[in-house]
């Protein structure tokens, strides 16, 4: 009996030799499509062309819905799309790596987007504000950028909105993140020696129910970023860092307890900014400025034509206007791309009521 399973056993694993065999050379075999594809669009460069796009969001959005809908199991599909996204992201950076500024330094959760963006082949850069990702984008030092812009317990990101207020970048992507809080500390600390927990404002905010009941007497400190805490926890005797799991792997700190968060389902939104505008991948999104007159019912006229044309509105926001006095500026999210003939009609509409209106870029929607 023992022979039988060992011979039905080698059987299966030599089956297994033989895929791992076909799938390396699949691997290569679509690598060099890609060294291609970066042949191609070179020789197409004339004289005085820009340099050729080789990053393509409503590409790889196709290329991912597709995979998630031919997926037959027993993988699930959100993990087989996460495994092409990385062969996606091997295969793009043999045809040009790719720079991504985020928030640094280096173990935060906008670091964390941006790998599950681009995937792990990019090469991401720490930046140390919000505004800095913008101009670094904008100036052509890094291709694109990750920021936050949302969280769904503490609300919008205002710094982010007002960068984008004035910046000349375009979102050609999003990147949901579901946000797990721990609460570390250096090796050999325990729980009962805290006496200063450091975190973003944020964090402490969505783990101010665990706080108050498990470190009552315990200052909170805010800082710049989780990461920030996390160094800092790593270096002071007694202190503990809220932050992510990234951040305890980076600094070697603790796991002290996990999934802190008040709230189940906390999730951040993060958005990619870059210079090129995106093309429509069969679903998208997309945000856009809107300024109006100080008037009754100036957002209704604005908001109206959205509701007659049957567009679904995801996200409204107001920021002060940079001029005059009680003067707002409406951001706003909805469904489907700008190119499309009912949303050029929407968006002509609502540029006859509003004072201004700038679109900050049709991207497609989240696929994780």
């Amino acid at each position: 009996m023992a022979d039988a399973d060992d011979a039905a056993l080698k059987a299966v694993r030599d089956r297994i030799d033989a895929i791992d065999r076909e799938l390396l050379r699949l691997f290569n075999e679509r690598a060099e499509c890609a060294q291609q594809v970066a042949e191609i669009k070179m020789a197409a460069l004339s004289d005085d062309s820009d340099a050729p796009v080789f990053y393509r969001p409503e590409r790889e959005a196709q290329i991912l819905a597709r995979v998630r809908a031919e997926n037959t199991g027993p993988m699930p599909d959100d993990d087989v799309v996460r495994l092409f996204r990385e062969l996606i992201s091997l295969c793009l950076s043999l045809e040009q790596p790719l720079s991504v500024a985020y928030l640094g330094p280096v173990g935060t959760y906008t670091e964390a987007a941006a790998i599950k963006h681009f995937g792990h082949a990019v090469q991401a850069r720490p930046v140390s504000a919000i505004d800095d990702i913008f101009r670094e984008v904008e100036s052509g030092n890094a291709h694109y950028g990750v920021v936050p812009v949302e969280n769904s317990t503490e609300g919008m990101v205002n710094h982010t909105l007002d960068c984008l207020l004035d910046s000349t970048v375009k979102i050609i992507g999003e990147v949901e993140l579901p946000i797990h809080h721990c609460l570390l500390a250096a090796q050999g600390t325990e729980a009962a020696q805290i006496r200063v927990i450091y975190s973003h404002p944020q964090s402490l905010a969505q783990c101010r129910q665990y706080l108050a009941a498990e470190y009552p007497r315990a200052q909170r400190i805010a800082v710049s970023s989780n990461a920030e805490a996390a160094r800092l926890a790593a270096a002071e005797s007694g202190a503990a860092a809220i932050a992510g799991a990234m951040a305890a792997e980076h600094y070697e700190l603790n796991v002290l307890a996990s999934s802190i968060e008040d709230h189940v389902g906390n999730k951040t939104r993060f958005l990619v900014i870059g210079r090129e505008l995106v093309g429509p991948s069969g679903r998208d999104k997309t945000s856009i400025l809107v300024s109006t007159k100080n008037e009754p019912g100036a957002l209704f006229r604005v908001l109206e034509p959205f509701h007659r044309h049957g567009i679904s509105l995801t996200r409204l926001e107001t920021r002060p206007a940079r001029t005059g006095t009680w003067s707002y500026v409406f951001f706003i999210d909805f469904d489907g791309h700008q190119d499309n003939e009912d949303i050029r009609q929407v968006l002509d509409e609502v540029r006859q009521v509003a004072i201004d209106l700038k679109s900050l870029g049709s991207y497609p929607q989240a696929s994780l």
